[in-house]
């Protein structure tokens, strides 16, 4: 009897593990529990997180780094990408590492954000250095809110990624090199070389078995 009760209360256990609610990522007011240029590039506004400038182009590639690192999870977030000149782009890195060379830089895959096609695409961030899984454009363009928000959603399960902008899948991969990393951080992107700014909000985080 004590054995089947050790055994029940495992079961409940998890099932309540893999139900919890997800955890916020971002308290709305501070950089607790992130890492980067808080300095210059990113800044907290009106419950946002914001990184970047309409009056000079952002001179690098700049990553603000949650400090705890994941492996299987979903991962929901909002975002708005504005800009004037230049290479407007921003993006989330996920089971990623920030490099020590040059230390600014992230290192593994990225949710792309940005015209002309690169909505909801997976890129490999300094390492494979190209598109993993392209979107279909078509298809983001029916519900994509260009300069204003827009809902991401970042799905991990061992090899398997999924992600989704505005309800609608972009990409289904499976990575098939086997010596690539499982688990690793989550950052925020913008890019550098344009007169851009990325906000970010509504960071949540669920972590899977």
């Amino acid at each position: 009897m004590k054995h089947l009760i050790l055994i029940l209360t495992a079961a409940l256990l998890s099932t309540t593990l893999s139900n919890a609610a997800p955890a916020s990522l971002f308290d709305g007011k501070t950089f607790e529990g992130w890492s980067g240029d808080t300095a210059k590039t990113w800044r907290v506004q009106d419950g946002c997180i914001v990184g970047g400038s309409l009056d000079e182009k952002v001179p690098r590639n700049e990553f603000l780094a949650a400090k705890k690192t994941y492996k299987n999870f979903d991962l929901t977030l909002k975002f708005k990408l504005t800009g004037t000149e230049g290479f407007v782009n921003s993006g989330v890195q996920f089971r990623s590492i920030r490099m020590e060379k040059p230390a600014h830089e992230m290192f593994g895959y990225q949710a792309d954000i940005g015209d002309p096609t690169w909505w909801g695409c997976i890129y490999d961030e300094s390492r494979r250095k190209k598109v993993l899984a392209k979107s279909d454009m078509d298809a983001v363009n029916k519900v994509l809110h260009r300069n204003d928000w827009n809902d991401y959603r970042i799905r991990c399960e061992g090899k398997r990624i999924q992600i989704w902008l505005n309800g609608v899948r972009t990409v289904d991969y499976t990575e098939e090199e086997k010596d690539i990393a499982e688990e690793g951080l989550i950052a925020l992107q913008i890019h550098g070389g344009a007169k851009a700014v990325v906000f970010f909000k509504d960071i949540a985080i669920e972590e899977l078995p």
